[in-house]
C-alpha cells in the first residue's frame, strides 16, 4: 500500500509502517477483539473481554432503539387507527357523546364508528373484538373476562298516572306489580335482566303486555294508562310532570349503565378511555 505512487513504499509487515498507518496485521488480535489463536483456518471467532463488552453496549443500544419504534408506532397507530364504539339503544348519554368529541379534536385521524344495539348483543361484540368500547345497561358491575366503568347504578321504580291504583301506595313489591300490565324493555337490555331475575327468584310470572327500548317510549305508553312503567330512577325523574314513582322494595339489585372493554388494548382506546373517565366523572357546571 501506498500513500504517493511516486515515494516510497510502506511495509505493513513493519512495527514501522503499522504505527504510520494506525493498521494491525492481519495475522494480530483484531480491535473487536479475536483471539490469535482463533483466527486459523476453521476456527470459529470467540469474543475476548474487550468484545463482550462491546457487544454488550450494542445489544443495549438495539434494545434502546426497539423501544423508540415501538413508542412511535404507537403514536402512529394512534393518528390513523380505527374504534368501533356500541351504544345501548334508546339510552342518551350526553358524557359519551361529550368523551368522543374530545377525543376526535385531540385525534383527528382516528376513525370513529358508533351503531347502537341492545346490551346482550353490545357484550358479545366487545367480547368477539367487534366492537372495542360499549356503553351497556347489565345487571352484573363488571362482566366476566371485561373491564368495566360503572356509570349509573340505580334502583328499579315502577311509575303510574296519578289516577292509577299504584300511585296511592307508598311502597310497592313484585306482587302488587304482578295484578296489572307492565310495559317494560325487551329481554336483553340490563333493566330487564335485572326485574326477570328478581321475579324468577319469587317464582312470579308478570304480565309483560308491550315492550319499548326507549325508556321515553315506555313513560309515553305508561301515561296513557296501558300498563305500569318498569324504569330506573333517573328515567322515571324525567317524566315526574305525568308519573308518578314508587321505588320496587323486593327489586334490591340494582340496574346498572357501564362502559365495557377487553384487554389488552391498544393505545387509540386507551386514550378514548381517558376522555370517557374524565367526561363520566367531571361534574355538570350547573
Amino acid at each position: 500500500m501506498r500513500t504517493n505512487p511516486t515515494g516510497p513504499a510502506h511495509d505493513i509487515d513493519s512495527a514501522g509502517g503499522q504505527d504510520e498507518l494506525g493498521l494491525v496485521e492481519q495475522a494480530q488480535p483484531a480491535s473487536v477483539g479475536l483471539a490469535p489463536d482463533d483466527l486459523r483456518p476453521g476456527a470459529g471467532p470467540v469474543l475476548t473481554v474487550a468484545g463482550k463488552a462491546a457487544l454488550e453496549h450494542a445489544r443495549a443500544a438495539l434494545a434502546a432503539a426497539d423501544a423508540v419504534g415501538q413508542a412511535v408506532s404507537e403514536v402512529t397507530d394512534l393518528i390513523r387507527g380505527r374504534l368501533t364504539v356500541g351504544m345501548v339503544i334508546g339510552c342518551t348519554v350526553t358524557p359519551l357523546f361529550d368523551a368522543l368529541a374530545t377525543f376526535h379534536r385531540a385525534h383527528p385521524g382516528v376513525e370513529i364508528s358508533l351503531l347502537e344495539d341492545n346490551s346482550d348483543r353490545l357484550l358479545e361484540g366487545v367480547r368477539a373484538g367487534t366492537l372495542d368500547l360499549a356503553l351497556i345497561g347489565t345487571a352484573t358491575a363488571t362482566p366476566e373476562g371485561l373491564d368495566a366503568l360503572t356509570i349509573i347504578s340505580e334502583r328499579l321504580v315502577a311509575a303510574v298516572p296519578a289516577d292509577h291504583p299504584l300511585a296511592k301506595h307508598l311502597q310497592v313489591t313484585l306482587r302488587d306489580l304482578a295484578a296489572h300490565p307492565i310495559v317494560c324493555m325487551p329481554p336483553g337490555t340490563g333493566l330487564r335482566t335485572v326485574f326477570d331475575r328478581a321475579c324468577a327468584a319469587q317464582s312470579l310470572q308478570p304480565a309483560i303486555t308491550l315492550q319499548a327500548s326507549s325508556a321515553d317510549a315506555i313513560a309515553d305508553l305508561a301515561a296513557r294508562g296501558l300498563g305500569v312503567a318498569i324504569l330506573s330512577d333517573s328515567m322515571a325523574a324525567n317524566h315526574r310532570d305525568r308519573l308518578t314513582a314508587r321505588t320496587i322494595d323486593d327489586v334490591e339489585t340494582s340496574a346498572l349503565l357501564a362502559l365495557i372493554w377487553k384487554s389488552p388494548h391498544g393505545p387509540a382506546l386507551r386514550e378514548l378511555l381517558l376522555h370517557s373517565r374524565r367526561a363520566f366523572t367531571t361534574p355538570d357546571p350547573a
